[in-house]
Order: structure tokens, then C-alpha cells, then sequence
């Protein structure tokens, strides 16, 4: 059973069970301590990892099929990296509809497929952490409503690694609304004065699929579904209730037709994510729509030649 993550690792001061939890910390505190090894992997294609230190809804995946995306529109033959778990086919399943997608057990075998097919870049969603790697680049992912949460280690906090790791890798890039970024900046600046940053934000693509006068109910099981309901209302649907789920979750069938069952009654159009709407069985599909999003920069120009200018 998959577990939501706990409301208080997302306060923006520590509460005191996030204190007594600081010296279950001390093993990630390690963990980390060895992360600055140098790895003895070698290999010829670039390799470009996506990643974040906040778990879990950053904006990873969107980021890696894009650039990997970027890379193929301009002759470079590309894939993304995802290692492979069970409980993640929505995103293998999502990247794979957009990109090339190479998934193994373990990401060492991954570079190796992706030799053998003579590609020029693999793009890694996920894998910051891996030292196993020779990263050429390395990004880190946030998203500005919960940036670094309470700022503590999982599992005191969201964190898998102190905030001052950023000193080690080569840019961020912070999702949400620009207009909300003046802190996030300037601590990021004190950390690391050198680090890239830049600003993105998801834009619905299939809008015009929605009435937006009717009510909906909503349901999702993503990192943050706190996000999927701002990006709702941003859009200005009308949202009379709305279901959380952990991320990947697996929805059974009595849940999903308590849904349904909910917005017949109430006469409501139903609304999920595409990762969400992946993981649905068919049956379930015809009566359920998805908001598909792409991922937009403040100033794309601006990104595409520091990926350029790297790599």
C-alpha cells in the first residue's frame, strides 16, 4: 500500500515531531557524505540528469521528455533513462508516448543499450543521487508552493539531501508562477552564486476539451496534488470535490466507481491527470478525462543555449 506523504513534512518551519524525527535523519546525513565520490563509470554518449532533493512532484519527467524532445528536433538521436520499478509504469508509460524511453533495472545497463543504438544523448528522469554515473550536466527540479518544505531530511522533512548540496550541481529550474520566485532566488544565489537558474511553468494543451462551465470532480495520485489543483483553478474550473491519492497509486475499482458514482449524482464532469488517467483500467477510461500539460519556459531561448553551450 502506498503511503501519503505527511502534511507536516510541507510547513514551512519544522513542527516538534519533526524535531524528535531529526536523528532518524542521520542516515541519509551519511548517505550523503559518500554521494560526493567520484564515479568510475566512462562512456562517450552525454548524459543530462534531471533530479531533485525534494521528493517527489518537481516536474521531473515533463523536464526529461522535453529536452530529450529538444535534442530530437535538432537531428540528435536521444532517449530518456527511467530505472525501472513496478509500481511506475504511468511515467514509463507517459514518456513513452512522447520520446524514446530505455528502462532497466539499473541505470549502468541502460548506458549500455543506449550505446548500442548509437545514440547522441540520454536524458536521465531521476538519478541525482546515483554517484555510479558520470553526469555532463546535472539539473535539480522544484516547485515553488513547496520548494524545500520544512527544510529537514526524510524523514523529519521532504529532503533527500541538505539544501546546500546545490553548491555541487549545474542548474535549477523552478516551476510555478515566476512572480513568486524572489525568495527562492536569492537563497539559491547565497548558496551557490554561479548556479543557473530558470523559471518554467506548465500550460494545459487540450483546453478546448473541457466545457468550463460545467462542475468537475478531480482525483490524483501525484507527488504534489495540491499543484493539479492550482493549475485547475488557474484555468478557472469550476471544482465541487476533489480526491487524493498517493503518488502512483493504484486505483481499485470500488474507488474509481465511488467516484463516478459521486459526479452522476451530482451531475459533474470527471477530470484526472494524464499520468493518473494512464494507470486507469479501460473500462474506466471512457468516462474520465485528462488535463494533458506541457512544460513552458519564462525564457526558453535562454535554456536551450545553456543546454547547448554544455553539452
Amino acid at each position: 500500500m502506498k503511503i501519503k506523504k505527511p502534511n507536516f513534512w510541507d510547513y514551512k518551519k519544522p513542527t516538534l515531531f519533526s524535531y524528535l524525527l531529526l536523528p532518524f535523519t542521520l542516515p541519509i546525513y551519511i548517505k550523503n557524505i559518500f554521494l560526493n565520490k567520484k564515479s568510475k563509470e566512462k562512456s562517450s554518449i552525454k548524459k543530462i540528469c534531471i533530479g531533485n532533493i525534494y521528493v517527489g512532484g518537481t516536474g521531473k519527467t515533463p523536464l526529461a521528455i522535453m529536452i530529450s524532445r529538444m535534442f530530437q528536433h535538432n537531428q540528435k538521436k536521444s532517449a530518456v533513462i527511467k530505472k525501472f520499478y513496478r509500481n511506475q509504469l504511468d511515467e514509463q508509460i507517459l514518456i513513452e508516448k512522447y520520446t524514446n524511453l530505455i528502462c532497466k533495472k539499473k541505470r549502468i545497463d541502460a548506458i549500455e543499450s543506449a550505446q548500442s543504438k548509437n545514440l547522441d544523448y540520454i536524458v536521465f528522469d531521476d538519478g541525482l543521487q546515483d554517484r555510479s554515473i558520470n553526469y555532463d550536466l546535472k539539473i535539480v527540479c522544484f516547485n515553488n508552493v513547496q520548494w524545500i518544505g520544512n527544510g529537514l531530511l526524510i524523514p523529519a522533512g521532504p529532503l533527500r539531501e541538505s539544501i546546500k548540496s546545490l553548491k555541487k550541481y549545474d542548474a535549477v529550474v523552478i516551476n510555478g508562477d515566476n512572480s513568486k520566485n524572489d525568495k527562492i532566488l536569492k537563497i539559491l544565489k547565497k548558496i551557490n552564486s554561479e548556479l543557473n537558474i530558470f523559471e518554467s511553468y506548465y500550460k494545459a494543451s487540450n483546453l478546448s476539451d473541457f466545457d468550463l462551465s460545467k462542475n468537475y470532480v478531480i482525483f490524483s495520485g501525484i507527488g504534489n496534488n495540491k499543484n493539479f489543483v492550482n493549475l485547475l483553478n488557474n484555468y478557472n474550473f469550476k471544482i465541487i470535490k476533489q480526491y487524493n491519492f498517493p503518488d502512483h497509486y493504484h486505483f481499485n475499482r470500488f474507488e474509481v466507481n465511488n467516484i463516478i458514482k459521486f459526479a452522476k449524482e451530482n451531475n459533474c464532469k470527471i477530470i484526472t491527470t494524464e499520468k493518473d488517467y494512464f494507470r486507469l483500467d479501460k473500462e474506466f477510461k471512457e468516462k474520465v478525462k485528462f488535463l494533458k500539460i506541457e512544460l513552458e519556459f519564462y525564457n526558453y531561448d535562454l535554456f536551450y543555449k545553456f543546454i547547448k553551450k554544455r553539452l
